[in-house]
This record gives C-alpha cells, sequence and structure tokens, in this order.
C-alpha cells in the first residue's frame, strides 16, 4: 500500500478539524498541489548528450510520453549510443547541469531498494525502468578463403542506429508522489542488473555506469499535435 497522496493528507486533516461545510474552501487550496485541475495526458522529453562539467546542448532523441488508465507508456529513440543495453531511470531532478550528474539519485520516494519493473512497489524505485538496446549493425561481412584450409571473416561496422525506446509502466504517473513530470530521464553507459548483483551498488543504481544523456520530462500543452 502507498501512503496517501499529499493532497488527499490535507484534505483529510482539514475535514477532521473544520467539519463537512469548509472543505470546497481547503479544495480550493489542495489546487496548488499540482499545476493544472484537469488531466494532462502527455508529455515529453527531449534527451541531450551529456557533457562532463558542463551543460548539454546536443539533441539526441525525443521521447513521447502518454498516461491512460493508470499506465504510462514511453516510446521514442535516440541516437549515438554506443551498440549494446544500457539502463534508463527517471531521477529525482530536471538539473540537466554537470554532465547531468545534477539530476541527483533515482527517484524514489519510497526508499525503497533498486530493482525491476516486474518487482513490487515495495522492492524498487519509482524511477526503475530497466534497460533498453542499442542494436549493432552491420555495413559489411566478406569472407575470405586462403589455401583452401583457412577461412578469414572480415566484418566492417557502422555507427550504431537510433536506439529504440518503448516503454510501459504502471507505478510512475505524471502528478503525485509518484509523478515524474519535472524530473529527468538519464541514460547510462551500462547494463542495469537490476538490483541482482549482490552489492551495494547494485541495491542502489543497479552498477548501471556513467550517464551518456539525459532529459527534461514537461508537459505538452493539450491540443497539440
Amino acid at each position: 500500500m502507498f501512503a496517501a497522496e499529499p493532497a488527499v493528507e490535507i484534505l483529510l486533516e482539514a475535514i477532521k478539524k473544520i467539519g463537512q461545510e469548509q472543505v470546497r474552501g481547503v479544495a480550493r487550496l489542495v489546487k496548488l498541489v499540482e499545476p493544472h485541475n484537469y488531466p494532462i495526458p502527455r508529455a515529453v522529453a527531449l534527451i541531450f548528450q551529456a557533457v562532463p562539467g558542463s551543460n548539454p546542448t546536443n539533441v539526441i532523441g525525443t521521447l513521447s510520453l502518454t498516461e491512460n488508465n493508470g499506465m504510462v507508456t514511453i516510446s521514442g529513440s535516440v541516437n549515438g549510443l554506443p551498440p549494446g543495453p544500457h539502463a534508463i531511470h527517471v531521477h529525482e531532478f530536471g538539473d540537466l547541469s554537470n554532465g547531468c550528474l545534477a539530476t541527483g539519485a533515482h527517484y524514489n520516494p519510497f526508499r525503497s531498494d533498486h530493482g525491476s519493473q516486474e518487482n513490487p512497489p515495495s522492492a524498487r524505485h519509482v524511477g526503475d525502468l530497466g534497460n533498453i538496446v542499442t542494436p549493432v549493425r552491420f555495413l559489411n561481412f566478406v569472407q575470405h578463403r586462403f589455401c583452401a584450409i583457412i577461412d578469414v571473416l572480415q566484418i566492417t561496422f557502422k555507427p550504431s542506429g537510433p536506439t529504440p525506446i518503448n516503454i510501459e509502466d504502471s507505478l510512475i504517473t505524471f502528478t503525485g508522489r509518484r509523478g515524474i513530470v519535472g524530473r529527468a530521464f538519464v541514460i547510462h553507459e551500462r547494463v542495469d542488473d537490476l538490483g541482482r548483483g549482490g552489492d551495494a551498488g547494485s541495491r542502489t543504481v543497479g552498477n548501471a555506469g556513467a550517464r551518456l544523456a539525459c532529459g527534461v520530462i514537461g508537459y505538452v500543452a493539450p491540443g497539440t499535435a
């Protein structure tokens, strides 16, 4: 069970103290907890390449987010990542400075250990979104035969293509205690071990390594195509 959302806690306390007739006035104050009093079902994040010690300027991808019936869907792609798996998380702060380090730690309002999306909410961070995979792309594959005995394979690689991102998660939300709008996606250099490594690094960050890219999550204006 999750703790009550802050707005709910405020409203319940108000009912106890001042009675039903004052609830409408308190509700108007509660609206200040979130920036809108109507649902905004879409958000977006521009993903920037991390620049050690500086602010990022190079956009390498875009992620679109939708929230519907308790599920947040994240879709898009990122360019320029090394081939192979990379951890992706939501971090605490929407500050991309200092090589994405200013985004802080994984978003973890319930102070849980790091884990996978398949774990129960008590055994993962809200920001734990698993791994994405950058495909390896081949430009050429040639087999050379010498003396009818020895085969030599010549493989030429070309730069990795776009990294597709398609994630669904029912723990993250746009608003409330599990809300991720205003926070940041961070993509890491290594695979996330999903908290199964048995060491302190695994239990906190999944041994995911350095931060390669990051982007702030923001609302999309209603009616925007």
